[in-house]
């Protein structure tokens, strides 16, 4: 085995730390997002920054973006080098984040209302629009 095949990091150990399972890292490979070298054995092994590499492709596919998009994305992240089409699709993909954000803010806001009227009103809870609309404002 060579030096750097030891320095590597076999693939359940990666599933492991990253948080996810074997069958997702394969699927990574598949899809371009992650690669990985074969032991003599037939074994994968990744290099040193795979963890870190899926963590971030997890938090990509977390805030919506599909495999081709994080394909796309990646060699941006990764060295800091972008073109105008990278920088314009990361511009958008900010801006649907942004806008997820507002409406969970607003989906919590009338959650917080109707909770508010439920204490208020205990055991009788008026879950009507009105309601959540009247919690949230007082």
């Amino acid at each position: 085995m060579d030096h750097e095949m030891e320095a590597a990091v076999r693939i359940g150990d990666v599933a492991a730390a990253a948080g996810v399972s074997t069958r997702a890292l394969r699927y990574y490979e598949e899809q371009g997002l992650l690669t990985s070298e074969r032991s003599p054995s037939g074994q994968r092994h990744y290099g040193d920054d795979a963890v870190r590499r899926v963590r971030w492709i997890q938090a990509l596919y977390a805030a919506g973006l599909n495999s081709k998009a994080i394909t796309g994305l990646l060699p941006c992240v990764h060295t800091g080098v972008a073109t105008d089409e990278m920088i314009t699709h990361l511009a958008a993909e900010r801006d649907r984040i942004d806008a997820q954000i507002r409406d969970l803010t607003t989906t919590r806001e009338r959650l917080d209302g109707i909770i508010d009227a439920a204490r208020d009103r205990n055991p009788e809870c008026d879950l009507s629009a009105e309601a959540a609309t009247a919690g949230s404002a007082g």
